[in-house]
């Protein structure tokens, strides 16, 4: 770790470049998806018409500009995806100046974990529960007799904020093993408050996903596991001595 401290100054400045080159790969991720946006749209909404059965379900738009608008969704949601990798890597750019010589050497794991578990989020969350979750609203019409027809933009920005919330709760792992590696924590921090763990990963499964039980399990499964994963990860890649020092800290021993 570098014994020069930055001033506040050049810290923000550095964020400044950090925040400007994320934005240019997602632009660059934009440009590419923007020329594959129908088939994206497609894949898109390929779950909920599957989940409609024969048939299908009608989608529609009722603004001029409605479907423009949404290809250029589509296309930034994609565009974040395959700019994850240059995302993380601006991540971990800003702190390495922070980090131990031969820790600054884990950059390619984080990038490359960290972009892995936020497709399998994403690919869990399209797979799974979207199959769940729309066949659980779509019945809802048949029981009380409407034939649904789904407005685009609103079904969009629906499976995007699913898509994104899966892939960001993926990183739970990632994010450990970076903070276990800067010394903020290790397995004891996450592991003592296991119980207000359980009942937050609870709440948040019934916040970011459809209103039904099946759903809100579909998220939280897999997010205990990734919370049991990611004690053993803070187990095993905690900077060492930090526990020892934080102890002698405390106890005001030398």
């Amino acid at each position: 770790m570098s014994d020069v401290e930055m001033p506040l100054t050049e810290h923000l400045e550095e964020l400044r470049w950090r925040i400007g080159k994320t934005l240019l790969a997602v632009a660059i991720g934009f440009g590419i998806a923007y020329t594959f946006s129908d088939v994206l749209f497609a894949f898109l909404t390929h779950p909920v018409q599957e989940a409609a059965g024969p048939g299908g379900v009608a989608l529609i738009g009722t603004g001029v500009a409605e479907a423009f608008f949404t290809k250029l969704k589509v296309a930034f949601i994609a565009g974040v995806f395959l700019a994850l990798p240059a995302i993380l890597h601006q991540i971990w750019a800003f702190v390495a100046p922070g980090l131990h010589e031969h820790e600054k050497y884990y950059v390619i794991p984080f990038v490359l974990f960290g972009s892995l578990f936020f497709a399998a989020g994403g690919a869990f969350c399209y797979v799974f529960v979207f199959q769940v979750g729309y066949r659980f609203f779509l019945e809802q019409y048949a029981t009380i007799g409407i034939e649904p027809t789904l407005r685009i933009s609103e079904y969009l920005s629906f499976s995007s904020r699913l898509l994104l919330a899966f892939g960001v709760t993926f990183e739970l792992p990632v994010l450990a093993f970076f903070f276990a590696r800067i010394g903020l924590i290790d397995h004891n921090t996450l592991l003592r408050p296991w119980r207000y763990a359980l009942i937050g990963i609870v709440a948040l499964a019934a916040v970011l996903t459809p209103a039904d039980v099946a759903s809100q399990l579909l998220l939280a499964a897999p997010l205990t596991v990734l919370y049991g994963v990611s004690i053993v990860v803070a187990y095993f890649f905690a900077r060492s001595g930090s526990a020892d020092e934080t102890g002698d800290e405390t106890t005001g021993e030398p």
